[in-house]
């Protein structure tokens, strides 16, 4: 693991094409801060995490809190039914995405049959409605991931603190807000950066679905540093220098949700 790591710390010092490299210093970085492709790419992958995460994480608590509640019937299928996407294939539930947002797919062709649309909209063809698509498909997939966090955890809380709350007449919207989202921070925090780390790798969704279009509107750094690898011309120099954008958005995202999330004495 550590081999890897301090190869690809040099190779971002290295200019050239394919293994045609040599010490270029910090050109690379030159190279970075003048390229607009770069700079959409970044833009898209922070809009993809500054919608989706909190999006997913809220839906994830609020699944869980209702499936965790005795009267709820059906709770095992429910349950399972939405953690189940979780363990699809991504290149198999995003061949499905294209599919049924296709000009001529299910969700236009439904929407249409109820009269809420005039014309089939061009979901993957408009830069707007390809990132709600992106969205959209990765809230369906992970969200269940998180929710099945939040449902153990929520079972290891004690009854009798839901009991007493109820006796003080706390309603359950303050009992939402004032007992389980402090109880459960931990676990918030440990889903938040999980899914933050996950978004900002996104690949295989973009990928598949719109392969970064239209007009490099779904384009995420993930993809970027793949086509600099494998599609332009080779530069494998340039692509870990990318790669290492990541790892500091990481590093500095993270080190802020612990910020915000420590315990205030």
């Amino acid at each position: 693991m550590i081999w890897p790591i301090i190869w690809s710390l040099w190779m971002s010092f290295q200019t050239g094409r394919g293994m045609n490299t040599s010490f270029g210093g910090f050109s690379n970085i030159k190279r970075l801060l003048g390229d607009p492709v770069f700079f959409r790419a970044l833009v898209n992958t922070l809009t993809f995490l500054l919608i989706q995460v909190p999006v997913m994480i809220f839906l994830g608590l609020v699944l869980a809190v209702v499936l965790n509640s005795p009267t709820i019937k059906g709770r095992a299928f429910f349950r399972t039914a939405i953690f189940l996407p979780c363990v699809t294939s991504l290149v198999a539930y995003s061949i499905l995405f294209k599919s049924m947002f296709a000009t001529d797919g299910v969700i236009n062709n439904t929407l249409i049959a109820v009269h809420l649309l005039g014309d089939p909209i061009s979901w993957l063809g408009q830069p707007f409605y390809a990132k709600v698509v992106i969205i959209l498909a990765i809230t369906w997939r992970w969200t269940g991931y998180n929710m099945i966090f939040y449902l153990a955890a929520l079972q290891n809380i004690d009854p009798a603190i839901y009991e007493a709350a109820r006796i003080d007449g706390v309603p359950r919207r303050a009992q939402f807000f004032r007992i389980i989202i402090p109880i459960l921070k931990p676990v918030i925090l440990f889903t938040a950066i999980i899914s933050t780390i996950g978004t900002l790798q996104l690949f295989d969704e973009v990928n598949n679905i719109t392969a970064g279009g239209p007009a490099d509107a779904t384009l995420t750094l993930s993809l970027y540093i793949y086509n600099l690898t494998f599609r332009f011309m080779p530069s494998f120099g340039y692509a870990a220098t990318v790669s290492y954008v990541i790892v500091l958005l990481v590093a500095v995202l993270s080190y802020v949700q612990f910020f915000v999330a420590r315990d205030r004495k």
